[in-house]
C-alpha cells in the first residue's frame, strides 16, 4: 500500500541567497527524499499518468524501478521515449499533464512525478555512462536522410526519435549555439547549461549530425534540402517573434520585449564581465504580463541587479497563465505584482528613454475565448509607474521566414504552420513541422510530443516511399 503522506519538498536555495546568483534555485532531491516520494507511487493498473504526459513515458514503470533502488535503470527506462529526461523534470508543467490526472491527486497530493524523473536523469549522469545509446533499431535505414531545422525541444525530439530507427538525420541551427528556446529562452537558474549540454551531447551520440549558423530560408532555401537528397525534413524553427502591445513609446529606449531580454542574457552572456554584450544596469523595472517568460524576465532582471521588479498585469492572480511554483518563486525572491493594471503609454526622459508607464486600472467581467474573465478598463483610472526600464512578455509568433521563403507551404493568418496532425506533414510532400512552428508558444513538453509524433509521420512517409516493410 503507497504511502499518502505529503509530497516531499523540493530543496532550494535560500532567495536572499539565490537573487544574488545565477545557480539552479532548486537543488533536487536526494536519494533519501526520492525513495520516499517514489514509496507514495500507487502503480494504478490503468497508468492514467502515462496517458498525461505528451510523450508516453511509462511513469509507474521507472517509478517502481526507484523505489527498488534501480535508479540506472530508472534512468534508461524514461530514455525510452523521451531523450531529454534531466530537462523535461526541470521546466515540464507537470501540474497540468503527467500530475494533473494522478490518482492521488484526487484526495492528497499528486506524485513529483518531474522531480522523480529529474532525480533518475541526474544520479545515471553522475553515476554511470550517460551516453550508453542503444542501437539503431534498423541500421538499413542508415541509408535514408533527414533533415531537422532548428535544434530546440521538437528538432531535438524528432532527431532522436529518428536516430534510434536508424535514419541519419542532419540538424541545422541558425544561431551558434544549440538548444533553441531551451537555451536562449530558459535562464540558468531554472536550467543549468550543463545539464542542457549533456542531453544535446546525449542526442549526438544517438549519431545525429549538427551544423550551427546555418540559416534555412537565408544560407539556403527550404527546398534545396530536398534537392540535395533529404527524403523529408522537419521544421522545428519555434516562435521567436514577439508580440508587442502596439501603444505609444512603445519604441522608447530602455523597452525590450521578453525574447531580447532574455536572449541577452541566456545566449549572449550580458551578465558577465568577460562577454561583451551590452546592457542597460536597470533600477525599477516593470515587466508586462504574467506567464512563465515574464516570470523569467522578472527573476533575472533582480540578478542583475535591479533595484525594484514589478510584474504588471491586466488580470487576476487567478488568471495568470504562469506555473504556481514559478510564482511562488518570483514572489519570495521579492518581484512585485501589480495585478487589474494595463498600460497605456509610455512616457519619455529627455534623453528619449522610459522614465514612466501610464497604466489604467482594471476590473473583470465575464469570461472570453480563453475561458479566463475579460479585463474591462475602470474609465478615467489613469495612472503612472516610475520605471527606467521595460520589459514586454506577452508571449511569442512563430518565426516568419520559413513560410515567408517557401512556396506552397501552407500556414494560418497568424503565422503557424499547417500541418496534418496525424503524422505532422505539411502542406508540401515530405516536409514535417511541429513544436511552437505550428501552434505558436507553448511548453517543451507539447514540443517534444509534436516531435514524436513527426517522428513516426517521417517513418510513415519513407517506408511508403521506398516500398519498405
Amino acid at each position: 500500500m503507497a504511502e499518502t503522506k505529503p509530497r516531499n519538498p523540493m530543496p532550494q536555495q535560500d532567495p536572499a541567497v539565490r537573487i544574488k546568483n545565477f545557480d539552479e534555485v532548486a537543488l533536487g532531491y536526494t536519494e533519501e527524499l526520492a525513495l520516499a516520494e517514489a514509496a507514495r507511487c500507487l502503480n494504478c493498473p490503468k497508468k492514467p499518468c502515462v496517458a498525461g504526459c505528451p510523450v508516453n513515458i511509462d511513469i509507474p514503470k521507472f517509478i517502481e524501478l526507484i523505489k527498488n533502488k534501480d535508479y540506472i535503470g530508472a534512468a534508461r527506462e524514461i530514455k525510452k521515449t523521451n531523450s531529454l529526461p534531466a530537462i523535461c523534470g526541470r521546466v515540464c508543467p507537470q501540474e497540468e499533464q503527467c500530475e494533473k490526472v494522478c490518482v492521488l491527486a484526487r484526495k492528497y497530493e499528486p506524485v513529483a512525478i518531474g522531480r522523480l524523473e529529474r532525480f533518475a536523469a541526474d544520479y545515471e549522469a553522475a553515476c554511470a555512462n550517460p551516453f550508453d545509446v542503444p542501437k539503431p533499431s534498423n541500421p538499413e535505414l542508415s541509408k535514408y536522410h533527414v533533415a531537422v531545422i532548428g535544434s530546440g525541444p521538437a528538432g531535438l525530439t524528432v532527431a532522436g526519435d529518428l536516430a534510434k530507427m536508424g535514419y541519419s538525420v542532419t540538424i541545422f541551427e541558425a544561431l551558434h549555439k544549440l538548444g533553441g528556446v531551451l537555451r536562449y529562452g530558459i535562464p540558468e537558474f531554472r536550467l543549468p547549461r550543463a545539464v542542457l549540454d549533456r542531453e544535446i551531447d546525449y542526442v549526438k551520440s544517438l549519431g545525429v549530425t549538427f551544423l550551427t549558423n546555418v540559416i534555412i530560408g537565408r544560407t539556403f532555401r527550404l527546398n534545396a534540402l530536398l534537392e540535395q537528397g533529404y527524403d523529408a525534413v522537419f521544421i522545428g524553427t519555434g516562435a521567436g517573434a514577439p508580440k508587442l502591445l502596439g501603444i505609444p513609446g512603445e519604441n522608447l529606449s530602455g523597452i525590450y520585449s521578453g525574447n531580447e531580454w532574455l536572449t541577452r542574457i541566456n545566449l549572449m552572456r550580458a551578465h558577465r564581465d568577460d562577454y561583451a554584450t551590452p546592457l542597460k544596469k536597470p533600477k525599477k523595472v516593470c515587466v508586462v504580463g504574467a506567464g512563465n517568460t515574464a516570470m523569467d524576465c522578472a527573476r533575472t532582471a533582480l540578478r542583475v541587479g535591479a533595484e525594484k521588479v514589478m510584474i504588471v498585469y491586466r488580470r487576476s492572480r487567478a488568471e495568470m497563465p504562469a506555473r504556481a511554483e514559478e510564482v511562488e518563486n518570483a514572489e519570495q525572491e521579492g518581484v512585485v505584482f501589480q495585478l487589474l493594471t494595463n498600460p497605456k503609454r509610455f512616457i519619455s526622459d529627455d534623453n528619449g528613454a522610459v522614465r514612466a508607464m501610464e497604466c489604467l486600472r482594471m476590473e473583470l467581467g465575464e469570461p472570453d475565448e480563453s475561458c479566463r474573465r475579460r479585463p474591462i478598463a475602470v474609465e478615467g483610472s489613469e495612472f503612472e509607474i516610475e520605471c527606467d526600464m521595460v520589459i514586454v512578455a506577452l508571449g511569442q509568433n512563430p518565426n516568419p521566414l520559413i513560410r515567408q521563403t517557401t512556396e506552397g507551404l501552407e500556414t494560418e493568418s497568424w503565422g503557424g504552420i499547417i500541418i496534418d496532425p496525424e503524422t505532422g506533414m505539411t502542406s508540401i510532400p515530405g516536409v514535417f513541422a511541429g513544436g511552437d512552428a505550428v501552434t505558436g508558444e507553448a511548453t517543451v513538453i507539447s514540443a517534444m510530443g509534436a516531435g514524436k509524433i513527426a517522428a513516426r509521420g517521417i517513418d510513415k512517409y519513407i517506408r511508403e516511399k521506398y516500398g519498405l516493410e
